[in-house]
């Protein structure tokens, strides 16, 4: 039961900063484009990858399963927003900018692959 409490509290933390993240970018650089979206993928897959280099790299065994739920499956989990960039893609798509939403995803995929690689990458850099 401790598990389910954990990732919900993380959750109702990343969905807030989430949704603070859509906000501030919907005011900063309009809706054209789902930038809110764009941009917690983005980072939520670089924090994603350092924080799996660091359970490889730097943890070790004494590396405490809880904390680990709620930062990946609990604050991860409610920050990034997967679906929510599924629905974004097929309302550009609906609104006839088939362009628009092809780069999206492709932005979207290939910046989030990026992200979670240079997070990686850094958490190796830090280790040797």
């Amino acid at each position: 039961m401790q598990a389910y409490l954990l990732v919900f509290l993380g959750a109702g933390i990343g969905g807030a900063l989430r949704h603070g993240v859509n906000v501030g970018c919907a005011r900063y650089c309009g809706t054209a484009l789902p930038w809110g979206t764009l941009t917690v993928n983005v980072l939520g897959s670089f924090v994603m990858g350092a924080i799996a280099g660091w359970l490889a790299f730097k943890a070790g065994e004494g590396w405490n399963q809880p904390l680990r739920l709620f930062l990946t499956t609990g604050i991860l989990g409610g920050f990034t927003t997967f679906s929510a960039f599924s629905l974004d893609a097929v309302l550009l798509w609906e609104r006839g900018e088939t362009g628009l939403a092809l780069g999206y995803v492709a932005a979207s995929v290939i910046l989030s692959v990026m992200g979670l690689v240079a997070g990686l990458a850094l958490m190796r850099a830090l280790s040797a």
